[in-house]
């Protein structure tokens, strides 16, 4: 009972922290997201055509939105989790009879929820450019919780890594951003030259993003058996790292 009231307590905490501040964390998507389906979508997609039996805009419309997820559920987790440790109420926690998973589901959690709630404030902006109709709703929410989980766990990771607020762009900027934009978002990894391809397949994100995308309108470039595979290989073992750390204390206790 004690650890269920930890959870909300820390769910909920997370929850309300975003949600106070929509302006910086829901808004922004919003309009990043616009300015995307308007130059890409509309301007550049035109001259484009269609890729793979869909239009431009149908095509980029699912990777815009899991990308969206990604940045968030990261950024939610780390900001919220280096915050803790630099005002020292990680100390609170420590200190408490709070199990380490719990302390873990609590912040990744809210993580996923500011994901997968700025992924549908995206989702209602693309229907604005494109009247997309879900082709498969399981798969697209799944792996939409999958991508928000794993980002939400690396993103705990590089917070509980961190040592000043600079550590903390450091991974979205060089590392998510380019991986993201390599993943398939605007372009079909087929039509890359053979070399591209073959390196591109290396880009976990591309397989997350293909998914989401044959979830949306029935379209992918990669087997969706192994991308859930890669997902969920992906899910155990940042959370055992996470785990790990946190028993450890590294980063944590000084």
């Amino acid at each position: 009972m004690n650890n269920s009231i930890a959870l909300r307590t820390i769910i909920t905490k997370e929850v309300f922290r975003f949600i106070r501040i929509w302006p910086q964390t829901l808004l922004p998507p919003a309009i990043t997201t616009a300015l995307y389906f308007l130059i890409f979508g509309k301007l550049i997609g035109n001259r484009i055509g269609g890729i793979n039996g869909s239009t431009y805009m149908d095509y980029i419309v699912p990777g815009i939105i899991l990308m969206s997820v990604i940045s968030h559920s990261y950024a939610n987790v780390v900001s919220s989790f280096y915050s803790t440790k630099f005002q020292r109420n990680i100390e609170e926690l420590l200190v408490a009879p709070v199990p380490n998973w719990v302390i873990l589901s609590g912040y990744v959690s809210g993580g996923i929820i500011r994901g997968l709630l700025v992924g549908l404030v995206v989702s209602i902006i693309s229907h604005l450019f494109a009247d997309i109709i879900v082709y498969n709703v399981l798969i697209t929410l799944s792996i939409a919780v999958f991508t928000a989980t794993i980002f939400s766990l690396a993103g705990f990771i590089n917070a509980v890594l961190a040592e000043s607020f600079d550590d903390i762009s450091i991974i979205p900027n060089f590392v998510l951003t380019p991986l993201s934009y390599l993943g398939g978002v605007f372009y079909s990894v087929d039509m890359l030259p053979g070399i591209w391809q073959t390196i591109s397949r290396y880009n976990p994100i591309l397989y997350m993003i293909n998914t989401f995308r044959y979830g949306f309108i029935g379209v992918t470039d990669v087997n969706i058996q192994s991308a859930y595979l890669i997902t969920g290989g992906f899910i155990v073992s940042l959370t055992i790292i996470c785990l790990f750390l946190l028993h450890k204390g590294i980063g944590i206790k000084h």
